[in-house]
């Protein structure tokens, strides 16, 4: 059961500040400095190298600590530096608007961010995909719906080419160039720095066997060498330097399918490792550095681990399971989100079934919980960290922001 928390300070965004007339300065003005007994550019720096989730304490200190925080000299000088922070974004089913949350595992706290400028208010956004480049946080394509339902691919359910990013030095979404198809469902992944889609279905709910690849430094879009095949509901990995493309349970087609493009020589062959391809074919998976992490709901929440030396995968441990407040029984959780930032794995909100004794029928709770181990630690050791603000339940997507 969840309990509301209180947010314990506004995130800030940019925005703009009401033109104040100029004061004449009077005779008895003193200069203060950012920090006593500090350069001011030794100061910016200290600043800056704060985690986004204090910046919210930094703005109640004083009102020229906010216009700091606030001005175009403090995101440039971390965008120059590189210091963006840690970020964990996360998008549930009941978040109204399409409003992602982040969360700062330095400072401990969870805050909103900006509504998506290209969403549709009352809508969900469903079959999109979202990577992490260059210190930037993409979400691409996928299919808008009504926000109290879930209407599956339909004539009137048309997927996007939009590419949108969220930059966390400006704490601001912009739009990037948008794909040449519009796709949703479709896979997807970052290999040498860049983004590669495949696959998918279109705004007549065809199945796509088109591909494309993303080089942010140019912002545009290339076509790739069509699919072998058509190919809907599936989703990429980058592994060996190379783009997976793997068919999702829900898609009957295809039994076992595994494709691979290879950068170097473009072309797309038939995956090799079947290890790695049963294992990936229906699990929740992530991935940190080239190892895989899979969780499969099906046995119990087991989180398994492919290592790029070995050929087999090793069982590290069980996510444990939930207890609720008045409720004598464990219950395994589902459609929580998983990732992984850094050495760190992330199992994120989600959803358990509860029997209700009084009036004798099961219910759904939903969940707020963030759970995290360390995978270099064995047996895993997990624990709880600060549960999402403002939202709870089915995670539609997840991903991180490594600085």
């Amino acid at each position: 059961m969840r309990t509301k928390e209180k947010a314990p300070f506004s995130f800030p965004f940019p925005q703009e500040e009401e033109n104040e007339k100029e004061k004449p300065m009077s005779l008895d003005f003193v200069y203060q400095a950012i920090i006593p007994g500090l350069p001011d550019d030794l100061a910016l720096r200290c600043l800056a190298k704060l985690s986004h989730g204090y910046h919210g304490l930094v703005e109640c200190v004083s009102k020229k600590w906010r216009n700091i925080v606030r001005s175009s000299d403090f995101f440039h000088l971390k965008s120059r530096e590189g210091w963006c922070g840690d970020w964990l974004f996360v998008l549930t089913d009941n978040q109204t608007n399409i409003q992602w949350n982040a969360y700062d595992p330095e400072a401990d706290r969870w805050h909103p961010l900006p509504r998506i400028p290209s969403a549709t208010c009352g809508y969900a956004h469903f079959g999109f995909s979202c990577v992490t480049i260059h210190n930037r946080f993409l979400v691409i394509g996928g299919h808008f719906c009504p926000n109290d339902t879930f209407i599956p691919p339909q004539e009137n359910s048309s997927p996007t080419n939009d590419v949108m990013q969220f930059d966390p030095f400006k704490k601001q979404w912009s739009r990037l160039a948008s794909m040449q198809t519009k796709r949703s469902d479709f896979a997807c992944a970052v290999v040498c720095d860049k983004v590669y889609v495949a696959g998918g279905w279109n705004s007549s709910s065809r199945r796509l066997d088109s591909a494309e690849v993303y080089d942010p430094l140019q912002d545009r879009w290339d076509d790739l060498p069509r699919l072998p095949i058509l190919l809907r509901d599936c989703f990429g990995v980058s592994y060996d330097g190379k783009f997976h493309v793997f068919k999702r349970k829900g898609d009957p087609s295809h039994q076992n399918l595994c494709l691979v493009f290879d950068p170097i020589d473009k072309m797309w062959h038939p995956v090799k490792d079947i290890c790695l391809n049963v294992r990936l074919m229906n699990v929740i998976t992530t991935t940190a550095g080239d190892h895989f992490y899979t969780i499969t709901e099906s046995d119990g929440n087991i989180v398994c681990a492919r290592y790029n030396d070995q050929q087999d995968w090793q069982a590290l441990g069980k996510v444990p399971p939930v207890v609720l407040p008045n409720h004598s029984r464990l219950l395994e959780s589902f459609s929580f989100g998983f990732t992984a930032l850094g050495r760190d794995l992330y199992v994120v909100g989600g959803k358990v079934i509860k029997w209700n004794e009084f009036i004798r029928t099961f219910d759904i709770v939903q969940l707020d919980l963030v759970r995290v181990c360390d995978v270099t630690v064995l047996p895993l050791r997990w624990r709880k960290t600060r549960p999402m603000h403002g939202t709870c339940g089915a995670v539609v997507a997840c991903g991180c922001l490594k600085e």
